[in-house]
Parts: C-alpha cells; structure tokens; sequence
C-alpha cells in the first residue's frame, strides 16, 4: 500500500497505468471511489493516481481543523513522492479547490480538470452531501444531494454501490468537519488571474451543492478557462454522465500532452 507523508501524516495514494499523470483530488469526506469510472478510462493511455485526504479512507485523520494549505502540501507531498513534474489535475468541489490552490504555486501541475467548483468557499454548501457511514439509510437519503432524481431513479443498482463504498471508504463526521473547514477562508476570486494552466470547469445544471452559474463565473475568471456545463446532471456528474465526461476529460488531456 503506496503511503506518503507530509510531517507526521501519512497520506494513502494508488497509481495505475503508464504515460503522462493524471491526479485525482477527492471532494470532502469522499472515498477513492468517487474516481472509479474516470479511473477506468484513463489508466492505459495515462497514468491514474487517486489519493484520500487526511481524514479519508486510508490516510490519517488528525485533529482538524485543517487549512487549504495544508491540503495543498498534502498532494504536493504524493505529487513529490511519485515523481511527477507535469501533472493534470481532476478535482470536485474542495478537491477542485485544492486542484486551483495548487496550480497557483507550484511548478508540478500541467492543466486542471474542475467539477463543482467555485471561486469562493462561500458558494459550496457540502453539508447535505455527509452522512454517517454506519447509517445506510442517511447514505442513501444524502445522495440526493449528489446525484440527480433521473440518475437515481434509473440507477439503482449504482447508488447501493455507491452506499456502500461510502460506509466502506469515507470520512467519519470529524475527517469531514475538519477538511470542509478549509474552505472558510478560501477565495481566490483576486488570483485566479495567476492560474494560467489550461482549465475546463464542467459542471452540472442541477447542482444544489455549488451553483452553476458560481461554475461558470470561476471560468470566466480564468486566463485559459473554459466552461461545459451538463444539462440535468447534479454536483456529482462525473460519476452520473461518466461517458460524456470521460470523452470530455480524454479529449482535453489529449489536446494538452506531449504525445499528441
């Protein structure tokens, strides 16, 4: 089990594949498998790597409140020990956060993938997507808050998965109280400017956790943004459009790496 560590914590992470990276930062109190669609269409022709906050699944949870820079220095740390100096960045809402945080100040991150995200801590409102882990019934009723009713209704195999994978990997109440808290004092409204890497921001008209149009305002802030927005699909649209996404997100790799 491949583990880093920043200080004292240390990080689980898991890489498959070959050719240029492709790093998956998680939303806030979510498992590794919030990645697994995306994972299978891109470990072959890129490199996936897929990490837990601290706080998540199996990476160390120490008291929070956590800050956003300590979250950065946390995937700077797996960026560090996979030794990797040009990576492509996919991230949902803190994920996406992290994701932007990170390409501001270092020199590893080539593009960004972000879904969910805004420019401002104050447009997230995550809380309705938590639930205890031991409480299948509160999983399950906080997934409205993640998917749309069509997905649900027409996934129902998919969403008990999905519950359980979440009592199996996510954070408890404290992990998750302590990564969200990073995101009080985040706003890179002023900044934005300074991320010049190729950005794509695709988000879902039916996300009740981050609005759409605060999606759509963080691309227009960016120098290389560029905004897709999936009619119907809730905050978590990766997983419920995972084909269109995964074509999107394979396309947009294909344009930025070396190899094509």
């Amino acid at each position: 089990m491949p583990t880093v560590s920043n200080g004292s914590v240390s990080l689980y992470y898991d890489r498959a594949g070959e050719g240029d990276p492709v790093v998956f930062v998680p939303e806030a109190g979510l498992g590794g498998w919030l990645w697994g669609w995306q994972h299978a269409a891109v470990a072959g022709p890129y490199e996936a790597v897929v990490w837990d906050l601290r706080g998540t699944g199996r990476s160390d949870a120490p008291p929070g409140p956590y800050d956003l820079e300590t979250l950065v220095a946390d995937l700077e740390a797996v960026l560090a020990d996979c030794e990797l100096t040009n990576a492509h960045l996919v991230g949902c809402g803190l994920g996406g956060a992290i994701a932007l945080s990170a390409a501001r100040t270092s020199s590893r991150v080539e593009t960004l993938t972000l879904f969910g995200t805004a420019a401002a801590g104050s447009a997230f409102d995550l809380e309705p997507l938590f639930a205890p882990r031991d409480d299948a019934d509160a999983l399950r009723e906080s997934l409205e808050a993640g998917f749309s009713e069509e997905f649900r209704e027409a996934q129902p195999d998919a969403v008990e998965g999905i519950v359980d994978w979440r009592a199996d990997g996510d954070a408890d109440r404290a992990g998750w109280a302590a990564q969200v808290a990073a995101l009080e004092e985040f706003d890179a409204t002023e900044w934005l400017v300074e991320v010049t890497q190729p950005t794509q921001v695709i988000h879902g008209s039916a996300d009740e956790l981050v609005s759409p149009a605060a999606g759509r305002e963080l691309a227009r802030g960016l120098p290389r943004g560029e905004f897709r927005g999936l009619e119907g699909a809730g905050h978590l649209a990766f997983v419920e459009r995972s084909r269109t996404v995964n074509d999107l997100l394979l396309g947009f790799l294909a344009e930025h790496t070396d190899d094509d």
